[in-house]
């Protein structure tokens, strides 16, 4: 996998941003950015969801010590209800590209949309899969938001967090039928709102 030639990169220096969480009903979305260092390649980098659990855990922690540069940040859920899902993945995005102590001068975004930023942007479909800085950003971000979701069973373990990660498996609507809903899922969803009795507003 070579990163996607959309520019002509001598000079730049490229962050990959990806997120993850967006789907699931509860817990934060995260974003992830990651400037690679061309003297320390790393093997292996993909699509995260294309690694099992172990390995992406191992890859994360090369990707924290060898990268250049590296920032994880996110929104609550209490944030995607006021902003929208979208806009709040844009943020924490953007929240990632400012967290980084290397400045770069072009973020490489998975997806079809880019976060308003201060430096040039493109966004690339399935990029996850085609640029090795985006292969990272998706590996930090999914690690990440697994370990909070591991931290939000050991609070709620009635959920199930840990098996479905706050995905809307049969399993967590289940959950969420029978035990009502925590402050850590999200009301603007479609089946929290049903269980809050506001599928109608």
């Amino acid at each position: 996998m070579k990163t996607v030639p959309l520019f002509d990169n001598a000079g730049e220096v490229i962050c990959g941003v990806d997120e993850a969480g967006r789907g699931p009903l509860a817990g934060p979305v995260f974003a992830a950015a990651v400037i690679l260092d061309p003297a320390k390649p790393i093997a292996g980098l993909r699509d995260s969801k294309k690694l099992s659990p172990a390995r992406r855990d191992e890859l994360a922690l090369i990707i924290q010590r060898d990268a250049l540069a590296w920032s994880v940040a996110q929104c609550s859920a209490a944030e995607i209800d006021a902003l929208n899902i979208l806009q709040a993945t844009m943020l924490a995005m953007r929240r990632a590209i400012e967290g980084l102590t290397v400045t770069p001068t072009l973020a490489l975004i998975d997806g079809n949309r880019c976060p308003v930023t201060a430096i040039r942007t493109e966004a690339i479909v399935k990029g996850d899969d085609k640029v090795l800085e985006i292969s990272a950003a998706s590996i930090l971000a999914k690690t990440a938001r697994d370990a909070l979701l591991l931290e939000m069973h050991a609070r709620y373990p009635q959920y199930g967090f840990d098996q479905h990660k706050g995905y809307p498996t049969a399993y967590h609507l289940a959950r969420l039928r029978e035990h009502g809903v925590t402050p850590e899922h999200r009301r603007s969803y479609a089946p929290v709102r049903e269980v809050l009795g506001g599928a109608s507003s």
